[in-house]
């Protein structure tokens, strides 16, 4: 189990998603290890954030291709959880399922192909910076690379079964500004437009379109407004969420927001929407499935699809029409909390996994 030891040196950086010179010190070691297989590494150099590292390997034109996805940030600030534990059963610390984990386990499996005497052909990999803020950045190159291809590995943690997902809830983040009048609430309170009672409104018809039956649902996260107990509050604003599993519900909700922000329920307040949807919506399809089963059968294993409510960036990838599947990292819990930590046999089985799906894509350009 050496990979562990190469789990341990990346996750002892800090490369939480705002510490640039952190995140490129990650992403170097990976394109150490990677162009040691073989693979040409181009880096997307950014200002703000940490880079973007996508590594290709020799293309046979005209025949399919196969995108691994991962990426290299992680969500605490320095200082705050930056070790690396294990025993017998667990390794600990940031990342170690999410997902530096999971970059350890496509390299490993590759590491295997390569030790076998196979070339490896038509996979190339692509590791981002930003995913834990959103992908705000990365998602525009992440899409304009995706048309490339014909499926993708998204090496997120597996599920507690070891599940594969194959779908993913699409999510946006919305902002709304309300602009009332002040006014004192004693001597004036007809004068002024009350920006916090037309936010409550708005709220609780937001919330209305929640439908868990059809997997969409509204979070008012944050609601701000006013000046005091005595003046009629002449600003507001709120912060939403929205998640759905359609993009029937998508159009739906997207037509009724806007509806809610135009309409004034106060005379006299106006209000500006602000935000979109962030990632959308992977659905689970006919082609996902079929890909499932023949890794079924590659592997000679029964794997459990799954379906969930949080995104990730293989929403972006089967956004643009590639065949995606998710979940190839190992098994943890915890992540985005001081106590993450992976399954180590979980490390066996994934990297296993991947060592035979590689080795029959090379072999037959196809699945």
């Amino acid at each position: 189990m050496s990979y562990i030891n190469d789990l341990k040196k990346v996750v002892e950086i800090n490369s939480y998603t705002k510490n640039k010179d952190g995140v490129n010190i990650v992403g170097e070691i990976f394109d150490e290890w990677f162009e040691s297989l073989g693979f040409k590494t181009t880096i997307y150099n950014r200002d703000n954030i940490g880079n973007h590292h996508y590594y290709q390997s020799a293309h046979i034109n005209n025949a399919p291709k196969l995108l691994l996805l991962g990426h290299i940030d992680t969500v605490f600030p320095p200082n705050k959880f930056e070790y690396f534990t294990q025993d017998d059963t667990w390794v600990y610390g940031p990342g170690v399922c999410d997902m530096k984990g999971g970059n350890i386990v496509l390299l490993e499996a590759l590491r295997k192909v390569k030790n076998k005497g196979l070339v490896i052909k038509n996979i190339d990999i692509l590791l981002v910076s930003d995913e834990e803020t959103g992908s705000d950045d990365s998602k525009y190159l992440s899409a304009e690379l995706a048309h490339a291809y014909d499926y993708c590995f998204v090496y997120e943690a597996a599920g507690a079964d070891m599940e594969l997902v194959t779908g993913r809830k699409g999510v946006g983040t919305f902002f709304i500004d309300i602009e009332g009048k002040a006014a004192h609430a004693g001597n004036h309170y007809n004068d002024g437009y009350d920006a916090n009672l037309e936010l409550s409104y708005k709220l609780q018809s937001l919330v209305q379109l929640t439908n868990l039956k059809k997997g969409t649902t509204i979070n008012v996260g944050k609601i701000e407004g006013g000046i005091g107990a005595n003046t009629i509050s002449p600003h507001s604003k709120m912060i939403f969420e929205l998640r759905y599993k359609y993009a029937q519900e998508r159009e739906r909700i997207l037509k009724e927001i806007e509806t809610i922000v135009q309409k004034s329920f106060i005379e006299g307040t106006k209000s500006t929407l602000s935000g979109g949807i962030q990632r959308d919506v992977m659905q689970t399809s006919e082609s996902s499935l079929q890909l499932l089963k023949k890794i079924e059968t590659i592997t000679q294993q029964k794997i459990v699809a799954q379906e969930r409510g949080g995104v990730s960036d293989a929403n972006i990838v089967s956004s643009c029409g590639v065949v995606t599947l998710d979940g190839f990292g190992p098994y943890g819990d915890g992540d985005h909390t001081v106590k993450e930590r992976a399954l180590k046999n979980s490390f066996v089985r994934r990297i296993e996994m991947s060592k035979q799906l590689f080795e029959y894509f090379i072999k037959n350009l196809k699945f």
